[in-house]
């Protein structure tokens, strides 16, 4: 009984963060930088990519099609704090040897979008990867490769840009059909368990 009550209370935690992502893309955007917590939030950042720090998160699928999501920092402007932005998706070459061309707009840009704790993460055999061309992305172990001082969130970008990338972005799995499964199958084994402990107790006194 106390599993299926955790269960229970599992999904109703990712329920009602499912209706907080919901409600954050209807939400006006907070401006960044902003103090408090803003994962999960819609958010606008205005600043100048930095194109030279641009990472392409492999194996990611779109329509039954590889590609890659585009993760390039933002400078925020007029500070010398950045916030990672995944701008969006790219399909890949037919040779795995060819990189797709990502333009980078070099002005100023507004970018909105929400925030969210980190990069999405794919199971990966042996130790992170470098460069370029990666499976994951820590932010921490960014920060600390590229030197830049990044913002603990990473914004997934929402806004139209011509830069040819695209952002039909899948809701996030969160999960509460698996944990409400699971709590109807803790109750269900309680109810039996209740069951035969009623019917062993009427045979004993049958017995008598």
């Amino acid at each position: 009984m106390l599993a299926g009550n955790w269960q229970a209370r599992r999904a109703e935690a990712k329920r009602a963060l499912g209706a907080e992502f919901e409600q954050a893309l209807r939400a006006a955007p907070v401006e960044l930088p902003a103090t408090g917590n803003v994962i999960h939030k819609r958010v606008a950042a205005r600043g100048r990519f930095v194109a030279e720090h641009t990472v392409l998160l492999d194996n990611k699928l779109r329509r039954g099609r590889a590609g890659y999501e585009v993760l390039t920092p933002l400078r925020l402007a007029g500070s010398d704090w950045h916030v990672l932005v995944n701008r969006g998706w790219v399909a890949a070459a037919a040779s795995r040897d060819v990189l797709p061309e990502i333009g980078t707009p070099a002005a100023e840009q507004r970018i909105e979008g929400i925030a969210l704790e980190r990069v999405p993460h794919a199971l990966q055999a042996g130790a992170a990867s470098a460069g370029k061309v990666r499976q994951n992305l820590e932010l921490a172990a960014f920060a600390a490769e590229t030197g830049l001082r990044l913002q603990p969130f990473v914004i997934e970008q929402h806004s139209e840009s011509d830069d040819g990338l695209a952002r039909d972005w899948p809701r996030p799995e969160l999960g509460v059909e698996r944990h409400e499964s699971y709590a109807l199958q803790w109750y269900s084994f309680a109810a039996l368990a209740i069951a035969l402990l009623v019917v062993l107790s009427f045979r004993r006194d049958g017995a008598r």
